[in-house]
């Protein structure tokens, strides 16, 4: 038997992974290991996340411990409505970490070729079927540098969005 503890410090997978509940089980290690390890930066990618496990509790916990100094997250996606509409606890966390976060949209991108990735510098994970959920993880250096790679021209082509607040009358 596995005490919690155990399972907390084991190491991210690699290879494929099938399913929705797999692809948000990664996501939430993901984000548990970067807060447990410090990770310096993070790039979370997708159109526009409502796939994804933002607004759990356990992933604003992880992003919470994840933000200290030196840290920084950059955000890319299609459109941020789906995002506000289902993630307030992620928006929350937005909000109050925007001095670390780089929030960006690349409206024009055909959701199914932006990527739906995290990408760290020592492990990344890529869903490459975004219907099924299906895609890889791993920490090899080649698949980081592609990703990374891919990213970067998506970057190029975004421009600032998501805003920490909203200013109103």
């Amino acid at each position: 038997m596995t005490t919690p503890a155990a399972t907390a410090a084991e190491p991210l997978p690699s290879g494929r992974f099938e399913g929705r509940i797999s692809f948000q089980q990664l996501v939430r290690d993901a984000l548990a290991a970067a807060a447990r390890e410090g990770w310096r930066e993070i790039i979370l990618s997708d159109p526009d996340f409502a796939d994804w496990p933002l607004g759990e509790r356990a992933v604003a916990q992880s992003l919470n411990a994840w933000s200290m100094s030196g840290r920084r997250c950059i955000l890319l996606a299609r459109r941020w409505d789906e995002v506000v509409r289902r993630h307030a606890r992620f928006v929350g966390w937005r909000g109050t970490w925007a001095h670390i976060i780089d929030a960006r949209a690349c409206r024009a991108a055909d959701p199914l070729e932006l990527p739906s990735a995290i990408w760290t510098p020592g492990w990344v994970m890529q869903r490459l079927d975004l219907e099924r959920c299906n895609g890889y993880s791993g920490s090899e250096p080649d698949r980081r540098l592609t990703l990374r790679e891919d990213l970067e021209e998506w970057l190029r082509q975004s421009s600032p969005s998501f805003p920490s607040n909203t200013l109103g009358l």
